[in-house]
């Protein structure tokens, strides 16, 4: 099982054994709806809080460093160059800004009431008036342009130098993209950490129970996600020993040419559905031998619920997250 403890991602951190392990994984999953829904109209600084807030998670859950390195290294090595590419790049307004009053105003209010004569047309040998001297108006605004003061500190530009420029909204744009990246996928990823299989299909549909009015399958449906989350390290152990053998017959791919290794990789996929769909019948003849018919009559407990003053405590700081970001976290 090589190839599946090498996954960066959606690995179940069997040792040590952490709070965030012990937490009801109804609480986690709640947790994890949270992380996910709160960015939504969401100001910058709040994103930011809930990035760190995982950040927090993770160092008070005292999780291994060797965990760290594989599982938040590249993450967090994207959300910074997503960050830096979005924070130079254009932010899509391409606006220029005028002063609101002229620059010179005792001039303005001193111009003659009657127009200036009008420019005469450019010939038709040189209708873009290429070698023409300047007119003294236009010499004459250029040389009265002066910056007005501003009457507050804000600055739309907010650094520029040579091609590079930072504004104001390419800064929101960066932050709420690398933020967003981040909380989506690592409480995705921290949760599958601490969190069994069995117990996150105890707490779907622990969650889902209500909809058992609407005549809804839950049962069924809980005991189809467990049967895949258990199937998962079966593919990957197929995919494993195929690849393996592929290798060790040294196969010179340069000489079969693309033909013959679209033919060899179309018999491997072929070899690989064969032996999924076997093993997908021997699970189910297992189940079969051991009496099981159906959910509702032969229901499996699969993780049993407790209920401690540590989820009183996780479940409570919870509904004052949701106070915080419902009073201060909305985007202005």
């Amino acid at each position: 099982m090589d190839l599946l403890r090498s996954l960066p991602l959606g690995l179940y951190l069997e040792q040590p054994i952490t709070w965030l392990h012990r937490l009801d994984p109804r609480i986690k999953l709640a947790w994890l709806m949270t992380f996910l829904a709160a960015p939504l109209l969401a100001n910058p600084l709040w994103r930011v809080i809930l990035a760190a807030l995982l950040l927090v998670f993770t160092i008070m859950a005292m999780i291994p460093l060797r965990v760290w390195r594989q599982q938040m290294g590249w993450l967090l090595l994207l959300s910074l160059m997503v960050f830096a590419l979005t924070t130079v790049i254009p932010d899509g307004l391409d606006t220029k800004y005028y002063p609101r009053l002229p620059a010179n105003e005792l001039a303005f209010a001193q111009q003659p009431n009657t127009l200036p004569p009008a420019s005469p047309p450019n010939p038709w040998y040189n209708p873009f008036g290429f070698g023409r001297p300047a007119s003294p108006t236009s010499a004459t605004g250029s040389a009265s342009d002066e910056s007005l003061p501003q009457p507050t500190d804000y600055r739309y530009i907010l650094f520029q130098r040579g091609s590079i420029t930072i504004t104001k909204r390419s800064l929101d744009l960066a932050i709420r993209y690398s933020t967003l990246l981040f909380t989506l996928i690592y409480s995705a990823n921290l949760f599958l950490l601490v969190t069994a299989p069995e117990e996150i299909t105890a707490a779907i549909e622990d969650w889902m129970s209500p909809l058992r009015r609407f005549n809804l399958p839950i049962t069924e449906i809980a005991l189809t996600l467990t049967l895949s989350l258990r199937f998962i390290p079966l593919v990957l152990e197929e995919v494993q020993n195929l690849v393996r053998s592929v290798s060790t017959r040294a196969i010179n791919w340069r000489k079969l040419g693309w033909r013959s290794t679209l033919q060899v990789w179309l018999i491997v996929a072929e070899r690989l559905l064969e032996n999924l769909l076997l093993r997908a019948e021997q699970i189910a003849s297992a189940m079969k031998v051991r009496g099981f018919t159906s959910p509702n009559e032969h229901q499996v407990q699969w993780h049993q619920f407790r209920f401690g003053r540590w989820d009183w405590l996780a479940l409570l700081s919870l509904v004052g997250l949701w106070c915080a970001r419902l009073i201060w976290g909305w985007e202005f």
